[in-house]
């Protein structure tokens, strides 16, 4: 914990830029009867019934200080699916970093061998050399900033029955966009020294003489 928010205190800087992700997953619904549209002193109505379409897996990472973030909308979630989104992290989201800091929760997928499994050595190698990633604690996502743009994701572009992949990709991202062009930056507040007191019962407890 306390190394994921040291990581938080640095200051911006274009060619060591902090990246947070995330990834998560939603069911996509298709209306089996049409709406009933809004009028004069009647809301929209639907029917409380749907019919499930499937479910598409969200990868997004987001730079805090800088504002800016991007989403991916893949059909799964397995290694190379990550891989992929972090191939194009590397090289065409942050092409002249001379390393990305990268902070991600630890499941099985987010992890080197991943690109291995996906990629040439040499080409895994690359990739993977560009990274410097920081784990966020189990049971403790809540640490990832991406989870924030994942609630601004839910609150303002998920809170509706979507479709169909095609559908999907087109909402979110208009969402990308806009927020992006908002230059919405997050301003983390939470500290060690913050974790240190309102987190107590986390750490070890030293006993009195205890070396």
């Amino acid at each position: 914990m306390e190394d994921v928010l040291d990581v938080y205190k640095r200051p911006y800087n274009k060619s060591f830029p902090v990246v947070c992700m995330d990834e998560s997953s939603k069911q996509l619904t298709k209306e089996i009867r049409k709406k009933i549209a809004v009028s004069p002193g009647k809301a929209e109505r639907y029917d409380a019934e749907y019919e499930r379409n499937g479910t598409c897996n969200i990868f997004l990472h987001v730079e805090p200080l800088k504002g800016k973030r991007k989403l991916k909308i893949t059909d799964q979630r397995k290694k190379s699916d990550w891989a992929h989104f972090i191939k194009e992290l590397v090289d065409e989201d942050y092409p002249d970093a001379k390393k990305i800091i990268l902070i991600a929760d630890n499941l099985n997928t987010h992890t080197g061998s991943s690109l291995y499994e996906t990629f040439s050595p040499i080409e895994a190698k690359r990739i993977f050399d560009k990274l410097e990633i920081h784990y966020t604690p189990k049971h403790g996502s809540w640490l990832n900033i991406a989870e924030i743009e994942f609630s601004h994701l839910s609150r303002q572009c998920l809170n509706q029955r979507i479709p169909d992949k095609k559908t999907f990709i087109q909402e979110t991202s208009a969402w990308n966009k806009k927020r992006n062009e908002e230059n919405a930056t997050i301003d983390w507040q939470f500290t060690t020294t913050d974790a240190r007191i309102k987190l107590k019962k986390l750490y070890p407890v030293i006993l009195e003489g205890q070396n």
